[in-house]
């Protein structure tokens, strides 16, 4: 078993994984934890009463939080015509077609979204045993795969995120970085979960929403409190 560092030793004895915290409580202890040397990711999880076996019940999406997620995000667009100068103006690092196609299965995955007209889903398809492992192929009901490209570009360039449970059912997100004020990962934090509470599958008849956790990068995770 790797020894744990001084710094994440000294943060994890300030706090108890089972003790459950307000949101404010716990974001405020995420954020006194020694920090890394670099500006970590906040991150939450969510652990869902899901049977991630049944497809009805996976859940998956995006969704923009409030404040972003303090980081620069590298979108691609499967797009042509006079779309695909929108969409290069609207901030997509890459657009095209069968040729950014065939880069993919050549190997070059340096992006972070990839988003696509449904028109172009003709050469798109073909990759998704390269993306799809990766989270990144466009799905519609991520909202990659769609007529309006040049909108979902500034979306997911502002900062709007994807998401999907994996095969725990744990659905996990960041939500911001350590150099965020407190209130805006507050803020996150309760729109991303109440986002998931709506996303609720109606064949759900126990509890649905077990847990959540927040931490960053390097920091111990740390309980909240469910509203009751």
């Amino acid at each position: 078993m790797p020894k744990l560092s001084k710094r994440h030793s000294g943060n994890k004895s300030k706090v108890d994984r089972q003790t459950e915290m307000p949101l404010a409580e716990a974001v405020k202890t995420v954020m006194g934890f020694q920090k890394a040397k670099f500006d970590e990711t906040v991150e939450v999880a969510v652990r869902l009463g899901i049977d991630p076996r049944q497809g009805t019940q996976n859940i998956r999406g995006a969704f923009s939080l409030p404040h972003g997620i303090g980081k620069t995000v590298r979108v691609i667009a499967f797009v042509d015509g006079p779309a695909a100068d929108e969409a290069k103006a609207a901030g997509a690092a890459e657009v095209g077609g069968e040729e950014l196609a065939a880069k993919i299965e050549g190997g070059w995955f340096d992006f972070d979204v990839a988003i696509a007209h449904p028109s172009m889903m003709r050469f798109v398809g073909k990759l998704g045993k390269v993306l799809g492992p990766q989270g990144k192929m466009p799905t519609p009901k991520s909202g990659t795969v769609t007529t309006d490209v040049v909108t979902a570009v500034q979306e997911f360039v502002a900062g709007k995120i994807e998401f999907r449970n994996d095969a725990g059912g744990i659905v996990h997100a960041p939500v911001g970085r350590r150099s965020f004020e407190e209130n805006q990962l507050v803020e996150n934090v309760q729109a991303f979960v109440s986002h998931i509470e709506k996303l609720r599958p109606t064949s759900i008849k126990g509890v649905y929403m077990k847990k959540v956790f927040i931490k960053s990068t390097m920091s111990p995770a740390v309980a909240i409190q469910l509203a009751q």
